[in-house]
């Protein structure tokens, strides 16, 4: 009953409902190795309809600056900065509604872990082109990276989607001569 209860206590903390003191501290010393991501959740408690406005918020701003980015398109360093931030700001904006110590979590699930790294690498390598390289070139090919990193960073969130897409990819060009 005690392992049920600190269970729905993690769970509690994990969506940002508030705990009592005295559950809270059983819980956290029974895990001293996440104790950083424990108190930082703790201090991001949110009621649901701030949790849906920031969400909301981020999400809109994320996708307006991709959308305007479109608008720079033939200046490839503008286009670069637009787009990444927008990605980020609308990356940033589940956290919003799962908690951030839960976003990280699933972005290190060994199930998208790769997909993650590329995503958050290429994102790093877009805004090093941008902003220190000035190469137009070299900046379009890392937001093509970058587009097809969060192509299979979202795919990761669908059951199966990874496979499927796969599968019909090497169908379509798996063709002989």
């Amino acid at each position: 009953m005690e392992k049920m209860n600190q269970a729905f206590e993690k769970m509690k903390m994990l969506v940002g409902v508030e705990v009592d003191d005295e559950a809270s501290t059983a819980t956290i010393n029974d895990d001293n190795s996440s104790w950083f991501m424990d108190d930082f959740n703790r201090n991001c408690t949110l009621s649901t309809k701030q949790r849906l406005y920031g969400f909301a918020i981020c999400f809109v701003s994320g996708l307006t600056c991709t959308l305007m980015s479109m608008l720079v398109f033939f200046n490839p360093i503008k286009f670069g900065i637009a787009f990444t931030l927008g990605n980020m700001l609308s990356l940033g904006s589940t956290a919003f509604l799962v908690g951030p110590k839960r976003q990280v979590t699933m972005m290190l699930d060994p199930v998208r872990i790769y997909a993650t790294a590329i995503y958050l690498a290429s994102m790093i390598f877009a805004l090093f082109c941008a902003l220190y390289v000035h190469n137009k070139l070299l900046t379009l090919l890392a937001l093509v990276l970058e587009f097809g990193a969060l192509i299979w960073y979202s795919l990761s969130y669908i059951p199966f989607a990874r496979t499927m897409v796969s599968r019909v990819m090497v169908a379509c060009l798996d063709t002989e001569f």
